[in-house]
């Protein structure tokens, strides 16, 4: 089993607890106007990789991630364009003892009956799932990523249906995703999910830029700066965010 990889990082501290080894995975459908990762757009890019030579490496750090109660993640990207792949991947993880987590925005999460059962299969594997909820306004989140929130917030039902265990993150862009209307919104409805671990409130920051300018693309959100101090400790009040 093969997977189209955008990059790998072997000691990654922000991607789920502990130490973790993350896989970027190449291809997304969306196109958020903050992406760090616009390089992994293109469904037919990055490198192929087989899980094979995949496991063949994390083994190495194996002890760092047990020590540490961490372990493998599979970010973007989005992973699960390529769920046949993730399967396998976190089968072989699951016979070594290593904690697995998906870092997904939801974006290609559809309820046909293919892409279902394979969704099934993977959530057997995975011990949690990383959410990203950009936007809960629905034509805000359009203008945001081009395309609609309907089947992401469906995607954060279907995990709190199955107790999967999911911590929500939030990317905070002044004057793009911190209305306080739309973060209270964001509230209730994470609050009627019964399967969340922990709410994040993420800065936006500016460190992709360069990515875009490379790929020859308009940076969107020219001018916006990181948010202060202040407005980060104000959206986690407001999403009761730790």
């Amino acid at each position: 089993m093969e997977g189209r990889i955008h990059s790998v990082e072997t000691s990654g501290m922000v991607d789920g607890p502990g130490i973790r080894y993350v896989i970027f995975t190449q291809g997304c459908l969306l196109r958020c106007q903050y992406c760090h990762n616009p390089d992994s757009w293109d469904r037919d890019g990055g490198e192929v990789k087989s899980v094979d030579s995949l496991m063949t490496d994390i083994k190495k750090y194996v002890p760092y991630m047990k020590h540490s109660k961490g372990g493998v993640t599979v970010s973007g990207g989005e992973p699960l364009l390529q769920m046949d792949f993730l399967i396998e991947l976190f089968k072989e993880c699951r016979k070594l003892g290593i904690h697995t987590t998906v870092d997904s925005s939801g974006g290609c999460y559809s309820s046909n009956a293919t892409f279902q059962k394979k969704f099934d299969e993977l959530c057997s594997y995975t011990d949690l799932f990383l959410v990203d909820l950009k936007q809960i306004d629905d034509q805000k989140h359009r203008q945001l990523t081009g395309v609609s929130n309907k089947h992401i917030l469906e995607f954060a039902r279907k995990l709190s249906d199955k107790q999967v265990p999911v911590w929500i993150r939030h990317v905070l862009v002044p004057g793009i995703s911190d209305n306080d209307n739309d973060l209270i919104k964001l509230h209730h409805f994470i609050s009627s999910l019964t399967n969340v671990e922990k709410v994040e409130v993420l800065p936006y920051h500016k460190m992709g830029v360069y990515k875009w300018k490379e790929l020859g693309f308009t940076y969107p959100l020219e001018g916006i700066e990181s948010p202060t101090e202040e407005q980060v400790e104000h959206a986690k009040s407001l999403l009761k965010a730790d």
